[in-house]
């Protein structure tokens, strides 16, 4: 479905990524994991976006898109809204998706790609859900870490849910993991990655190399979930 909604909330997540909130329409449905397009006006000119909602479908009063905010042209014309400002919404679309349907699953995010998992682990929270959820993070600093504490008040409510922060480029200070996202990583931190579906979301490069990673691991390309997050 299309509708226009004015934005009724903006949340700033971290120095540069903020969240964007609307009203949810009462016949808009989605699944976990999915996400929308959003076109916005300037003047004449419109401009529209894909991205994944990082509410989840749980929550019945508003819907939530999170942006990285890159300097590029749509990203600063949402830098430049208010609350009130419309948008145009489109969707849902995508099938990078949990409805409950998997026992046991893998989350791979990069960056910003956090947001489709931050639906499905609010998702099977919410709906407390027997899903056993390993979510593995990979940022480049502590100050690019986003969800941080969500995702701690999820692992008190949930205890499926496990989350594994890594950085890339952390701070003296940093005592977690400083690797990349590896086969290492995976051995020692999911010993029984072979019992899960996985799910990657990040930027291109990120993906393409976790889906290879995971292939060269025997994992059936049926059991790969993964999109790219291009533009971001």
């Amino acid at each position: 479905m299309e509708f226009e909604e004015p934005v009724t909330e903006i949340i700033k997540r971290t120095y540069n990524v903020k969240s964007f909130r609307f009203n949810r329409p009462d016949d808009f449905d989605y699944k976990a994991g999915q996400y929308v397009t959003i076109t916005l006006k300037d003047g004449e000119k419109k401009m529209g976006k894909p991205f994944t909602l990082s509410s989840s479908p749980t929550e019945k009063d508003h819907i939530e898109f999170t942006k990285k905010l890159t300097g590029h042209e749509f990203s600063n014309m949402l830098d430049s809204m208010v609350p009130g400002d419309k948008a145009t919404i489109k969707g849902p679309f995508g099938k990078l998706t949990l409805e409950g349907e998997r026992d046991k699953i893998a989350l791979l995010s990069g960056g910003i790609g956090i947001t489709p998992m931050i639906s499905i682990c609010k998702y099977c929270t919410d709906m407390k859900l027997d899903t056993d959820i390993m979510l593995i993070c990979s940022n480049r600093t502590e100050e690019d870490m986003i969800f941080t504490k969500e995702l701690e008040e999820m692992q008190i409510q949930n205890p499926n849910l496990k989350v594994f922060n890594t950085l890339t480029r952390a701070s003296e200070n940093w005592t977690g993991c400083r690797e990349r996202i590896c086969e290492n990583l995976i051995l020692r931190e999911l010993p029984d990655y072979y019992e899960r579906t996985f799910y990657v979301c990040g930027p291109p490069a990120m993906v393409d190399a976790m889906a290879e990673l995971l292939q060269t691991m025997k994992i059936p390309d049926s059991e790969i979930n993964k999109e790219s997050l291009i533009g971001y």
